[in-house]
C-alpha cells in the first residue's frame, strides 16, 4: 500500500471514538461467559459482577503495550510468507458459507467436493493469499470433525497459510498441530514463528461466549494470530448511527485484543473490523454500502492508533453474480484498502450476505483484486518512462503505435484483464457474445484443469493422515 491510507476521521475525532469506548468497557462492560478468561481479567484489576467484566482504561493501555504491530504468518512454503502489519496488504478466500453455486450445477448446500475445489482455486491464483475458515462448510461431514478434512484439504491442496476455526479449544489446537506437522516442526517452535490465524467474533452487543473465549485463550498461548472482529451491523447489533457502531466495535474489538494479552503478553493479535448496516425495510444485512466503506476506513485509523495489524472484509449482499455483486463487492474493497487494511477477509468468493461461496464471483473477485494490486503499484518515474525520446520522434498530430518506445512495451505496458472483454461489437457478437459471468464460468473451469498439487513430502503426509484418523476416534460423537 504505497499510496497510504485515506483519513476520514481527524486525530480529535479517533480520540472521540476511543474514549466513548473506554466509556462502554469502564460503565457497561461485557458479558464474558468463560469463568477462565473472567479471572484473568479479575487477577488483571477488571470489576466482575457475575458474568459481567468492567475494565478499566489502565488495563486496555498495558495490553496495548504488549501487543505487537505486525505479525508474519509462515505456511508449509516459506517463499508465501505474509506479513501483517505496516502497509502491507493480503487477500483472503470467502470463508464459512453453507451453500455454494456456479452456473453449471445451481445453488446448492456445500460440500467436501466443492471445498477442495476452492482451495485449488486459492492455489491457482496468486492474488489470493490466505485460506479462510471453511471455506464451503462441507455439510455432509459431522459437525464435530469436519474440521479436520478441511485442514487436510488446506494443507495438502494447498501451501498457503489459513485460517483455524476456534469454536472451543479443539478446533484451534488441531489446526495448529497440522500446521506443525505440515512444516515438519513441534508446536514450540510454530509459537515462535505463527503459521494460522483465527477470527473471534463477538456476539455484538457486547457477549463474549464462552467457546469464542476458549479458542481465542488457546490460540493466544500458542503463539498463534487471532483476530479479533466484531460483527456489528447498525440497526440491530448496534445503535443505528456510524459513531455508535464504531465505538461498540472498538468497546468490543479492545475487549477481545486485552484477553489475548492477559493469557500471553506479546500474543500476535489483529484489530478486525466488520461493521455493516441493515435494510431498514426489512432487517436484512447490507454489504457494500457507503456505511460499510466508511467503516471500514475508519476502523483502519482506530487500529492505526493502538498500534495493531488491521482486518476488514471485502462482501456483497447480492444473490446472483451480477451489477450488484460487482458495485458492492468494489465499494467494501475500496473502503477495505484506503484504510490501510492488512488482511482482507472473504475477498474472493463471498456472496448472498456469506451464505454463499460462487465459483464465477471467485474469478470477478481476482480480476478486482489484481486490478487494485495494479492500482498499488507505484508510478515509474524514470527517464525511461517519461519517454521525452519517443516524444522528440513523434511529431505533433502522429501516434505513437509503431514507435520504439511502444513496440518494446507493448506486451508488458497494461494490466490485462482475464475477465474483461473488450472487443467491438460486432466481434464480442461473433465470438460467442458472452456476458462476464459467462466468462468467469469458462476461466474457473481451466483453472481447475490446469491446477497442480503442491508436493508435499511423504512422511508429513502420512503424519497429517494419521493425526486426523486418530482425532476422528477422540473425538467420537463428542465435541474436540
Amino acid at each position: 500500500m504505497t499510496h497510504g491510507p485515506l483519513p476520514i476521521l481527524d486525530e480529535a475525532g479517533v480520540d472521540r471514538i476511543h474514549d466513548a469506548s473506554i466509556r462502554v468497557l469502564e460503565e457497561l462492560g461485557i458479558e464474558l461467559w468463560s469463568e477462565e478468561a473472567r479471572q484473568l481479567f479479575a487477577d488483571a484489576g477488571a470489576i466482575v459482577e457475575g458474568e459481567v467484566v468492567r475494565v478499566g482504561r489502565d488495563i486496555i493501555d498495558q495490553a496495548l503495550q504488549t501487543a505487537p504491530n505486525s505479525v508474519t504468518l509462515t505456511s508449509r512454503n516459506a517463499a508465501k510468507q505474509i506479513e501483517l502489519g505496516g502497509n502491507k496488504i493480503a487477500f483472503g478466500l470467502v470463508a464459512g458459507p453453507p451453500a455454494v453455486h456456479d452456473e453449471i450445477n445451481g445453488r446448492r448446500q456445500s460440500n467436501m467436493d466443492d471445498y477442495e475445489n476452492f482451495i485449488r482455486l486459492a492455489h491457482y491464483f496468486n492474488a489470493i493469499h490466505i485460506i479462510g475458515n471453511q471455506v464451503a462448510a462441507p455439510m455432509e461431514l459431522p459437525a464435530n470433525n469436519r474440521h479436520l478434512d478441511t485442514y487436510r484439504a488446506n494443507l495438502t491442496l494447498s501451501d498457503l497459510s489459513f485460517h483455524c476455526t476456534a469454536i472451543g479449544r479443539g478446533r484451534a489446537r488441531d489446526g495448529i498441530e497440522m500446521m506443525a506437522i505440515s512444516r515438519g516442526i513441534s508446536v514450540d517452535e510454530l509459537a515462535e514463528s505463527p503459521g494460522v490465524i483465527t477470527v473471534i467474533n463477538v456476539n455484538s452487543p457486547r457477549r463474549f461466549d464462552e467457546e469464542m473465549a476458549n479458542g481465542l485463550m488457546e490460540m493466544s498461548s500458542l503463539g498463534q494470530v487471532v483476530s479479533v472482529t466484531p460483527f456489528t451491523l447498525m440497526g440491530a447489533m448496534t445503535p443505528v448511527t456510524l459513531a455508535a457502531g464504531l465505538t461498540q466495535q472498538n468497546a468490543e474489538a479492545l475487549f477481545g485484543i486485552t484477553l489475548t494479552q492477559l493469557v500471553k503478553p506479546g500474543a500476535p493479535v489483529v484489530y478486525g473490523s466488520f461493521t455493516s448496516n441493515v435494510d431498514m425495510r426489512s432487517g436484512a444485512p447490507a454489504f457494500g454500502t457507503p456505511e460499510h466503506a466508511k467503516a471500514n476506513i475508519a476502523s483502519g485509523q482506530l487500529a492505526r492508533r493502538y498500534g495493531l495489524p488491521y482486518r476488514s472484509s471485502n462482501s456483497s449482499a447480492s444473490n446472483v453474480v451480477d451489477a450488484q455483486a460487482a458495485y458492492e463487492t468494489q465499494m467494501s474493497l475500496w473502503g477495505s484498502v484506503l484504510g490501510g487494511t492488512n488482511l482482507i477477509y472473504h475477498a474472493a468468493g463471498w456472496m448472498e450476505g456469506g451464505l454463499q461461496a460462487s465459483y464465477e464471483k471467485l474469478v470477478l473477485d481476482v480480476e478486482m483484486l489484481q486490478h487494485m494490486m495494479e492500482f498499488l503499484t507505484p508510478i515509474d518515474l524514470s527517464d525511461e518512462a517519461l519517454a521525452f525520446d519517443a516524444m522528440e520522434r513523434v511529431p505533433t498530430g502522429g501516434h505513437f503505435f509503431g514507435d520504439p518506445h511502444t513496440l518494446e512495451r507493448y506486451e508488458t505496458a497494461f494490466y490485462a484483464p482475464m475477465l474483461s472483454d473488450w472487443q467491438n461489437h460486432g466481434a464480442w457478437t461473433e465470438s460467442g457474445a458472452e456476458n462476464a459471468t459467462q466468462r468467469a464460468t469458462k476461466i474457473w473451469q481451466t483453472a481447475l484443469s490446469d491446477y497442480t498439487e503442491p508436493a508435499l513430502d511423504d512422511d508429513r503426509r502420512e503424519a497429517l493422515d494419521d493425526y486426523v484418523a486418530r482425532r476422528k476416534e477422540e473425538i467420537g460423537g463428542g465435541e474436540p
